[in-house]
């Protein structure tokens, strides 16, 4: 059997192609969602499916452990799980604003710091953290968006350089435009409309399966190359 791989956010969007491609190619999976019933209606053999919130670093740390036992260290750690809700920084309640740092940037180190000491007593294994064009470029209506996911960008950066000694991969994933349920936590009826008429001008963007094969290809590279940042988007996409 092939290597333990670990998704967060894995009940929709890039998570779930994510899902359904790893196993698909033989992986066995833990499979993390505040939503479990919908990771565990894909019915996908070898997978463990917990549900687990990645604020919550108690949680996060017992299910990886669990699937540990079952099927042997974590190879390949993908933190996908992440929240967008845009707005005008002050139409944004405060409690918004900490879950996106919670969710977007301590569940990336709560993740990260849960595999790294194995991962460096391996001397093996990979850590693909899931950004955004918006961890690059700002833009409008996405202020504590944008920061978050600059902070992902910096701490992989950084910890790349940290972790290269211990042929340790850290890759930056970061999409443009992609057709998933992202925009679910947005309210504000006139940020969705023109959100969605800059996606309908866009044909959608990317899918969630386009972005997950990009980052199954980057994975399954040799340990001795990383990638480590992809941007990318539609085509017609200019940023």
């Amino acid at each position: 059997m092939k290597k333990l791989i670990v998704i967060t956010g894995a009940s929709s969007g890039i998570g779930k192609e994510l899902a359904i491609k790893f196993s698909g190619e033989g992986y066995p999976l833990l499979l993390l969602a505040r939503r479990v019933n919908l990771i565990e209606e894909l019915k996908l053999p070898n997978v463990i499916c917990k549900s687990v919130d990645v604020r919550d670093f108690d949680a996060f740390q017992t299910a990886v452990n669990q699937a540990q036992k079952e099927y042997g260290d974590v190879d390949c750690l993908i933190n996908n799980a992440g929240i967008m809700p845009l707005d005008k920084i002050y139409n944004l309640d405060l409690k918004t604003q900490h879950d996106m740092v919670d969710i977007n940037v301590k569940g990336v180190l709560n993740g990260m710091n849960i595999v790294l000491s194995k991962m460096k007593e391996n001397n093996f294994g990979t850590i693909i953290n899931v950004s955004s064009v918006a961890g690059r470029y700002t833009s409008e209506n996405r202020v504590v968006y944008n920061g978050t996911k600059f902070a992902v960008h910096a701490i992989s950066e950084s910890a790349r350089k940290e972790l290269a000694p211990f042929n340790v991969r850290v890759l930056t994933i970061a999409p443009a435009l992609v057709d998933t349920e992202l925009l679910s936590t947005t309210v504000n009826p006139d940020v969705l409309e023109k959100y969605h008429e800059w996606k309908s001008a866009l044909e959608g963007g990317l899918t969630a399966k386009e972005v997950s094969d990009v980052i199954f290809y980057a994975y399954s590279l040799p340990q001795n190359v990383s990638l480590k940042e992809i941007v990318l988007s539609s085509t017609k996409q200019a940023i």
